[in-house]
């Protein structure tokens, strides 16, 4: 197998300025619309955007234009103040109160577990925000403090106190899908996403909700579309989207940006969300990508490649 060439930070250098092109020439109210990052930016309070962005991001698996509409009517219900009605409901949690809610295998418990385990961690520290900066300090800050940091943070959510009453004959699988364990082998995607909209910003995408975590310490949301486009860039040759990928990937955007590795990821995940850099490439697709001349991949897609002939009759002897 050809060995892959690395992405050294004359690489970086070369796909900067590429980058910023994609980055202004995105339509960004067309590709929010398409997001779930559209809903926290309905709030102002940073307690609502964290409350609101937990539960956007928890939820946000399988097709945005499914989960959307259930978050829309979920936020609704929880009124102008998200922060608020979480802290409520942990007082006095109730199943019946969302049992309206079903979204693929998740029920009426999973989601009233998730609200009162948010309601708690509130009550308890004030803010998701707060807590979460404990345990980054404690887990001794920098990048590699993120990964442990988020796995005690998800642990200590689906630990709360009301939890195990809500999902009394239930189980706790559900929930650990909305809340999954970011040690385990995972890219952790979701987390990482509501990380980069709590850590980055306030910007037009991001909402910077959280202040004094530093943004080189995020990681890159790894998702199908991020994958196959850093591919294609030579940020990583890995085959599986797991944590060590996203290590990989965020490892080559830190050499583009030191203090903010992931400031293009919207406008990457987007370039392949919307069918600009599709699985199956063209020579239309590529003419038209700002990212071309970075591209490892583009050549293939002038046209198929022709095959050797295949030999007939006997090799002559030399």
């Amino acid at each position: 197998m050809k060995r892959r060439a690395p992405f050294t930070p004359a690489d970086a250098a070369a796909l900067r300025p590429l980058l910023e092109r994609l980055d202004a020439t995105l339509d960004r109210a067309a590709r929010l619309a398409a997001d779930p990052v559209e809903l926290p930016r309905r709030y102002a309070s940073p307690h609502d955007q964290e409350v609101s962005g937990l539960l956007a991001s928890c939820l946000a698996y399988g097709r945005a234009d499914l989960f959307k509409p259930i978050l829309v009517r979920l936020l609704d219900q929880l009124g102008d103040s998200p922060a608020a009605a979480v802290e409520d409901f942990a007082a006095a949690p109730s199943v019946d109160a969302v049992g309206w809610f079903r979204y693929r295998f998740n029920q009426p418990a999973d989601l009233a577990a998730l609200l009162s385990a948010i309601g708690h961690l509130r009550r308890a520290h004030g803010s998701l925000g707060a807590r979460f900066a404990a345990l980054f300090a404690a887990s001794g800050g920098g990048p590699p403090a993120l990964r442990p940091a988020l796995a005690r943070f998800a642990a200590e959510l689906r630990e709360a106190p009301p939890v195990a009453a809500l999902l009394e004959g239930r189980g706790g699988r559900g929930l650990r899908h909305l809340l999954p364990d970011a040690a385990g082998p995972g890219a952790a995607k979701r987390w990482n996403l509501f990380l980069r909209w709590m850590v980055r910003g306030p910007d037009a995408i991001d909402l910077g909700a959280w202040r004094g975590l530093p943004r080189s310490a995020l990681l890159v949301p790894l998702d199908t579309h991020v994958h196959r486009v850093a591919r294609r860039l030579g940020l990583t040759g890995r085959a599986d989207a797991g944590w060590r990928t996203a290590e990989e990937i965020t490892a080559g955007l830190r050499l583009v940006d030191p203090d903010d590795p992931v400031r293009y990821d919207f406008a990457l995940c987007h370039l392949g969300m919307s069918g600009g850099c599709p699985a199956r490439l063209t020579t239309a697709h590529c003419a038209a990508c700002p990212l071309v001349s970075a591209c490892r991949c583009a050549s293939a897609a002038a046209g198929p490649r022709r095959r050797p002939a295949p030999r007939t009759g006997r090799a002559r002897r030399r």
